[in-house]
């Protein structure tokens, strides 16, 4: 069992799935945990490229919660993947969850758990080097319907020293 991992929402995989890139997830974390919830979510369009996105990517790791998903303790702003989450996180003592959700990020803090959003991870892998720009990233993110605030676009780009 992998001690402190990260863990990962919907929509990041979605995200970096749409950019080609989910390998940044084992560039930078190595491994990282889904619960089946998420899984399920992933795959929930019947696209085939999704399923087999998983299958090329084994270190992307489904879980089973323990026990099973009471998303009733949640409040309503949290959506069933997102509560799997926190509840995974909360089992395996998670370092890191990977959520793009302004609402269920602030929950996360409320209940102390670390958090990073997609633009995050594009930011880290930047500063790792596994990047060059996240520019085109964030603007084809745009362009394929992830709705990303004018704000932390800019924000981020400040950050990676690509405002123009």
């Amino acid at each position: 069992m992998l001690e402190n991992p990260v863990i990962s929402n919907t929509s990041p995989l979605v995200g970096l799935w749409t950019l080609g890139h989910l390998h940044l997830l084992r560039d930078l974390y190595a491994e990282v945990l889904i619960p089946e919830e998420v899984q399920d979510e992933f795959l929930a369009t019947g696209e085939p490229a999704r399923e087999q996105a998983l299958r090329n990517a084994p270190w992307i790791r489904s879980v089973r919660l323990t026990p099973p998903l009471d998303d009733t303790t949640y409040p309503n702003v949290i959506h069933r993947g997102e509560a799997a989450v926190f509840d995974l996180a909360k089992e395996r003592g998670a370092r890191l969850i990977i959520l793009d959700d302004l609402e269920a990020r602030r929950y996360a803090k409320r209940i102390g758990l670390p958090t990073k959003g997609t633009v995050g991870v594009l930011l880290d892998a930047k500063k790792s080097g596994f990047i060059a720009t996240i520019k085109p990233l964030l603007d084809r993110l745009l362009a394929n319907g992830i709705h990303l605030g004018t704000s932390l676009v800019n924000e981020a780009l400040q950050e990676a020293g690509e405002l123009d």
